[in-house]
């Protein structure tokens, strides 16, 4: 039978160079700044707001990312429509301003493919490629749902391990060699693991820090090669994760030191009380900023109204550490 999905439309030739190019751009401006993850903006009753949207996307192109990811898990891919995911795509490359737009697909391969055409027809750069649909999988399964995607789209892709996703050695060796494949968001953490994926992938393969709060971590990352990191802080005070990279890159650890112990970890400490506030406290603190993000859409939860006040403190230390006014 033949497939009804859809196919790439350039030749394999012109995929490749496509693919090389996003690639190199993304390589040097991830040397430049941090990689942002947009928000998606919900009105009240949980409906997408693309005003709200396209404010926030604007004001995080302002502050000058390497790149930006919209529709993502801090997005909240996981509960969008795909007429809605293509709006929000094209609203992110609308405001982009020439930077790149990696935008999130997922689920199994035959629907992360129809997410990568309609990423592709709202003119996205690459897509991240996230973790599949609950079930575990061996390396075999997690190779051919990279290899799936990547056979169907046009769509250079960056996969991302974490959860139920993670690659042996053996295992990114094979999927690198697609043309297509440009590189690897980690969330595991686990440097040993990921020292190895480095030691054979092919050197023009992008790796970045995708652990939650990835300045917890980002100087471990950067000792092993793997400067770059998402930050989903720059959601919402975009002033503190370039503070926080500046110290990084001129190794200030003084300034590093004092923004881990009085903002990032008290900001962990209160990320860890809730179920999914990794995305839901994001969220909160773009609110009290005053962005017009509204709330988590279901089955996230919004924090508490204390938790909220919390978070509010914690804000004013950190931009007040920054120099910045709250």
């Amino acid at each position: 039978m033949t497939s009804t999905l859809p196919v790439d439309r350039l030749d394999g030739g012109a995929r490749t160079q496509r693919a090389a190019g996003v690639a190199a751009d993304l390589r040097a401006r991830m040397a430049q700044g941090v990689l942002s993850f947009p928000l998606t903006a919900f009105t009240a009753d949980g409906e997408l707001d693309l005003d709200g949207t396209r404010g926030h996307v604007r004001a995080q192109v302002a502050a000058g990312p390497a790149a930006i990811f919209p529709a993502c898990g801090t997005g909240e891919f996981f509960s969008l429509s795909l007429a809605e995911y293509e709006s929000v795509v094209r609203v992110a490359v609308e405001e982009a301003g020439g930077l790149p737009v990696v935008s999130g697909v997922g689920y199994g391969w035959a629907q992360a493919v129809q997410f990568a055409e309609a990423a592709v027809r709202a003119g996205a750069s690459a897509g991240l490629l996230l973790p599949h649909y609950l079930v575990a999988a061996s390396q075999e399964g997690l190779a051919r749902q990279v290899e799936e995607v990547a056979a169907r789209t046009e769509l250079p892709l960056i996969v991302y391990q974490r959860g139920q996703v993670k690659f042996s050695a053996r295992t990114l060796a094979r999927i690198a060699g697609s043309p297509t494949v440009i590189g690897v968001k980690d969330g595991h953490s686990d440097l040993d693991q990921l020292q190895r994926l480095r030691l054979v992938a092919p050197p023009d393969l992008l790796f970045f820090n995708g652990a939650a709060t990835a300045e917890m971590q980002a100087r471990a990352y950067r000792a092993i090669g793997i400067p770059a990191y998402s930050s989903a802080v720059h959601a919402f005070a975009p002033e503190i994760a370039r503070a926080f990279y500046a110290a990084l890159h001129a190794d200030d650890d003084a300034t590093i030191d004092r923004l881990l112990r009085e903002f990032y970890w008290p900001l962990v400490e209160l990320r860890d009380r809730g179920t999914g506030y990794a995305v839901s406290l994001v969220k909160a603190a773009a609110r009290l900023r005053g962005q017009s993000v509204g709330p988590v859409r279901a089955p996230l939860t919004d924090p508490t109204d204390a938790e909220t006040r919390e978070l509010q403190a914690l804000l004013t230390t950190g931009l007040r550490i920054v120099g910045e006014p709250s």
